[in-house]
């Protein structure tokens, strides 16, 4: 890798577990000086600490809620707002919510748009306009492959899904002759805690195929070395994307329904 290691400063959200944690791992091995956000104050500061040591790298911590409205800027200031010239941002934060959307808490609904949509859809603004600037960039957006079909009992985070997937894809084409690239991540199902947190069953309970949160991150920080739109992680996901579009657009939300109804816990 060229682009990525030569990163003068990294941010990452999410960073705290999962794939935003692993692609911090991975940074912090290319020897890229970061600046991890999570809301885990004390999470946050034990993984810093341990890159530090293994790396040799410099850290510094954010703790902070994005899904709280000023707190996109806040990052924004306390990043580029303060000299601090970001190469690389990187949107992991995000949660899902598993059954009937009649039955989900306004507050916890309103709380994953905050988070999934207007918290990463105002970082890429803000950290886009610098990086356009100084002609020189890259942003990499965590998607899912639930962001390709409408998803019955998973309606809130694949809607969220699919705004960053259209969102990062046009981005890609105004950037790229800025020198900026933006790249939108699609996993599947992958090892990490998602699946508690949106009460439903992991892989384990599918015919899906799981990945690794590191095997994830290295597929995306690849992807976005090659300058690559849109990265689906598995190749079993991107036959089922690509097969979804040859049928009529009324089956597969018929289909996701079965399958998110009897994923839930």
């Amino acid at each position: 890798m060229t682009r990525v290691e030569k990163s003068a400063l990294a941010v990452v959200t999410g960073a705290s577990s999962g794939i935003g944690a692993a692609i911090a791992g991975k940074l912090a091995a290319y020897g890229v000086p970061l600046v991890l956000v999570a809301r885990s104050a004390g999470i946050l500061a034990e993984r810093a600490a341990g890159l530090r040591a293994r790396h040799g790298v410099v850290v510094e911590v954010v703790p902070l809620d994005l899904s709280r409205e000023e707190a996109a800027a806040e990052l924004f200031d306390r990043t580029e707002g303060a000299g601090g010239a970001v190469d690389l941002l990187v949107n992991a934060a995000g949660f899902g919510w598993n059954g009937p959307q009649a039955e989900m808490e306004t507050a916890r609904f309103l709380d994953l748009l905050r988070l999934n949509v207007l918290a990463t859809a105002e970082l890429t603004h803000r950290f886009l306009r610098a990086m356009v600037a100084r002609k020189h960039g890259a942003i990499l957006n965590v998607v899912s492959t639930a962001a390709f079909l409408p998803a019955p009992y998973f309606a809130a985070y694949g809607a969220s899904k699919a705004f960053v997937l259209n969102f990062t894809h046009a981005l890609h084409e105004e950037a790229k002759r800025d020198g900026v690239t933006l790249t939108a991540l699609c996993p599947g199902y992958t090892r990490t805690n998602f699946h508690a947190v949106a009460r439903m069953r992991g892989a384990e309970g599918t015919p899906f195929p799981e990945m690794t949160p590191e095997a994830v991150a290295e597929f995306g920080l690849r992807a976005l070395e090659k300058g690559k739109a849109v990265a689906v992680t598995h190749l079993l996901d991107r036959i089922w994307i690509a097969a979804g579009r040859l049928v009529p657009r009324s089956v597969p939300p018929k289909l996701a329904a079965r399958f998110f109804a009897a994923t839930r816990l």
